[in-house]
């Protein structure tokens, strides 16, 4: 019985932690692929952006590798160019950026550090630069139309947030972006110039860049726009954020919890995108279901315990019910039921009779071939009693070698029938073990429900006292009693 407590308690916290580590197990697949998709998205969204970015620049280096065929164009065919520009996605804004007027050429070099007019391979001054300082300026009318006079008129040479962004451009040979600055057409964005050379000139080293340097093809990009060519993949309702040098210029400020981010390039600046999704998987159903889990694991614990509790009980009331040797009742519960009897023979007027029956000569058996073979003897007298009595009658080991036998609703002849034939049963019983010899043994009488006032002990001790007589008359018989004498009576079969 402990083993089976043991093993159901076992198995409930089997089930308990089984259903926590399911519902641990369950979030953290339903959390990876929140995070694997939210990865996907920022990935995505930062591959959208950069496509669009890398062909407005693109298309800018195009412009420029045109320019440079030609030489010098007039605004008219620059306009004519950056029509297409501005076409595509996030460039809002193209011109092209000639070299400033000859008359600020010192100032300029002194500021910048590298030459503003054409030289030939020896370093002899070929050409100056032109004098205009107005720039031919495309851009999205409709959205910008009132920054375009202020824009065509701004000397972006001489601006220091556009300046060394300009030099850096003409030295590198490579696209090269301002940070986030307020634009000349109007919104925070970012300038992106690309330096166009002298056809033909060399532009190996800085140096020679600088010699062949005739002006820049410039473009506009507005962040609003950039964040919204990023997003266009994104489900409306993910929140984003664009960072540049460690700062935020588009979405909430600070940092987003338990987001994902992706890198993308813009000319030569690295942008970074912040995603993150709203739609995180709830925890509340691996919470239920590990919380039904443990309930149904409390449940079933507290159900072991209690039928656990019960079979003990139902043990101990089978100990003190039954004889552990020979399974018959013991005296105590032998005793509860005899009285029980003795109750309903009086509420109805019949009569019964205690049999006590005592083996003769049972210590012998012990002496002689020991205890385990006396308790063998034990149990099958049990053995013979319950098949000479009926299924409503009660048998007891009283203890040692003593049984007794209730026989409720019993005649006092049919009483003496009884114990009679269980005499001449035991007589003749031949041990499972060869070696013991048959026994016998000694049975007292006493008859209940014809006196009234009759308690158990009187009935107990009228028997023993009937048994006592037979076994001092030698045994292998029954007695009777009665309240002027005791009648001794052998087995018919010793008559």
């Amino acid at each position: 019985m402990r083993l089976r407590l043991w093993i159901g308690l076992v198995a409930a916290v089997v089930v308990g932690a089984g259903a926590v580590v399911g519902s641990i197990l369950v979030y953290d697949h339903d959390n990876g692929e929140f995070h694997t998709r939210q990865r996907e998205e920022a990935s995505r969204a930062a591959r959208q952006a950069q496509s669009v970015g890398a062909l407005s620049v693109g298309e800018l280096a195009a412009a420029a590798s045109f320019i440079k065929a030609n030489q010098h164009i007039t605004k008219h065919q620059f306009a004519v160019v950056a029509q297409s520009l501005v076409k595509e996605e996030v460039l809002h804004a193209a011109a092209f950026i000639d070299v400033v007027h000859a008359d600020e050429r010192a100032q300029y070099e002194r500021e910048h550090g590298f030459p503003i007019v054409e030289k030939d391979a020896a370093g002899k001054v070929v050409k100056a630069a032109p004098a205009s300082v107005y720039y031919p300026l495309t851009y999205r009318a409709s959205k910008h139309e009132k920054f375009a006079a202020q824009a065509l008129g701004f000397n972006l040479a001489a601006d220091p947030e556009r300046a060394p962004y300009l030099k850096r451009a003409a030295e590198d040979g490579k696209a090269t972006a301002t940070p986030v600055i307020t634009l000349l057409i109007g919104g925070q964005g970012i300038n992106v110039f690309r330096a166009v050379y002298r056809d033909g000139a060399p532009t190996a080293t800085a140096a020679e860049r600088r010699r062949a340097l005739i002006g820049w093809a410039g473009g506009s990009f507005l962040l609003s726009d950039l964040a919204a060519a990023a997003v266009t993949s994104l489900p409306g309702d993910v929140v984003t954020q664009l960072d540049v040098a460690n700062q935020t210029v588009i979405g909430p400020e600070g940092t987003l919890e338990d987001a994902a981010a992706a890198r993308f390039q813009i000319a030569d600046h690295t942008w970074i995108l912040v995603v993150r999704d709203p739609n995180r998987p709830d925890g509340s159903l691996p919470i239920l279901f590990g919380a039904a889990g443990l309930a149904l694991a409390a449940v079933l614990g507290s159900l072991i315990w209690v039928w656990s509790r019960e079979e003990r009980m139902r043990v101990l009331q089978r100990e003190a019910d039954e004889d552990s040797l020979s399974g018959l009742r013991t005296r105590r519960r032998f005793e509860e039921e005899v009285r029980a009897a003795m109750a309903r023979s009086g509420r109805d007027g019949t009569t019964g009779a205690l049999l006590m029956l005592d083996l003769d000569r049972f210590k012998k058996v012990n002496d002689s071939y020991g205890h385990p073979a006396g308790d063998r003897l034990i149990q099958e007298v049990a053995g013979v009693l319950q098949k000479r009595t009926r299924e409503g009658d009660i048998l007891g080991r009283l203890g040692g070698d003593e049984f007794a036998i209730a026989l409720p609703s019993c005649r006092p002849d049919e009483a003496n029938v009884v114990a009679e034939a269980i005499v001449a049963a035991i007589r003749e019983h031949e041990s499972d073990d060869g070696e013991i010899k048959p026994i016998t043994c000694s049975v007292g009488v006493a008859n209940f429900g014809i006196d009234q006032g009759m308690s158990y002990a009187m009935l107990l001790s009228e028997a023993d006292t009937a048994m006592y007589a037979a076994k001092d008359a030698g045994g292998d018989s029954f007695r009777v009693f009665h309240p002027d004498a005791i009648r001794v009576t052998a087995p018919s079969g010793r008559r």
